[in-house]
């Protein structure tokens, strides 16, 4: 089973920091949400001069027997075409990637397809597919364990090119169903303020959507556990997602938070330890229903509101160059004391 052993960063340097960004040259507070992410930043490093190096996506990949009971427009196959599309380059997380500087890494968790061999995609595969969480449970509590390894694992090659700012993508049709379920029992939000559209669904497959994952949170026979929920109703993707989250907290990462899914993932990673939360930099506030309100939930404030609602991690990559704008600023702004501007405010 995998540890992590996460610490808050030590706030003793957070004075300093603030009288830093305070003094820049400009009005206290006129930058805005620049002054709060370079202060976040500086904070996650213990420095007042804080860098981003060699950023990397990891996306996960994963099938979900849940997908068997009409939960969403995608067909199963999409999961591994999806991927596969993905290493040819050509997608909407590719052109995001290239632009903005990142490394992109394609795991597979649990893709119900054989991956060819040579196809620069990491083979993590647990399972071909979780089970129907309808009717039991998605996936053993040893499985999870397993997935939590292997994403920490993931992170641990990608901190070994450099990399201090990571973001998670996920690929899986029908993802956003356990991702609704860890929302409701991790909130206590009402289930079906955590249902949305998912891919394209209209209003009655909504509410079928809500029927089925309302009879299968009646249906569960897990204990209270944080895990036992997690694996009852979790995919290989989002479990790994957890554990590549945790870890990179652990390693003291910069982790770019994506959209509903990811959001639901750091979630479940602060219900196992709540220290995750401060290496987290929210990138995006999607349009699926319900990620306003776990935003809300986690006290969280995205970067960006673009309506999008693709995953993939494309909303934190998005979000990447307002990140290097604020350690820009704090970096490369003169301060009050070293230019000669009287300090106006």
């Amino acid at each position: 089973m995998k540890t992590f052993n996460i610490t808050a960063p030590d706030q003793k340097i957070k004075d300093l920091l603030i009288d830093k960004i305070d003094n820049l040259t400009k009005p206290k507070g006129s930058l805005g949400m620049l002054e709060s992410l370079a202060l976040q930043v500086g904070l996650i490093q213990q420095t007042l001069t804080p860098e981003l190096r060699n950023p990397h996506n990891v996306l996960f990949a994963a099938d979900h027997g849940i997908i068997a009971d009409g939960v969403t427009v995608s067909p199963k196959e999409v999961t591994w075409q999806q991927l596969s599309h993905f290493s040819h380059g050509g997608a909407g997380i590719n052109f995001l990637c290239d632009q903005n500087g990142f490394k992109l890494v394609l795991v597979d968790a649990g893709v119900d397809y054989d991956i060819p061999a040579g196809s620069k995609i990491i083979d993590m595969k647990v399972r071909k597919s979780t089970r129907n969480f309808h009717y039991e449970a998605a996936m053993t509590i040893d499985e999870l364990e397993t997935c939590l390894e292997r994403g920490s694992m993931i992170v641990d090659k990608v901190a070994e090119t450099g990399c201090n700012v990571i973001s998670f993508g996920e690929m899986g049709s029908g993802n956003t169903s356990p991702s609704s379920m860890w929302m409701h029992l991790f909130t206590d939000i009402p289930l079906d303020k955590c249902i949305g559209a998912g891919a394209g669904l209209d209003s009655e497959g909504i509410n079928h959507k809500l029927k089925v994952l309302s009879e299968s949170l009646s249906n569960y026979r897990g204990g209270d556990s944080v895990k036992e929920k997690m694996a009852w109703f979790g995919g290989y993707e989002l479990a790994m997602a957890v554990g590549g989250m945790l870890r990179a907290a652990e390693l003291g990462m910069i982790i770019l938070v994506d959209g509903f899914i990811m959001t639901n993932c750091i979630l479940a990673a602060s219900k196992l330890h709540p220290e995750v939360l401060s290496y987290a930099v929210f990138g995006h506030q999607g349009d699926e229903a319900g990620h306003k309100l776990v935003i809300e939930h986690l006290g969280a404030r995205p970067i960006l509101h673009l309506s999008m609602r693709l995953g993939e991690g494309s909303g934190a990559v998005c979000a990447y160059p307002i990140l290097m704008s604020a350690v820009n600023m704090i970096n490369n702004m003169d301060s009050f004391q070293t230019v000669a501007v009287t300090k106006y405010f």
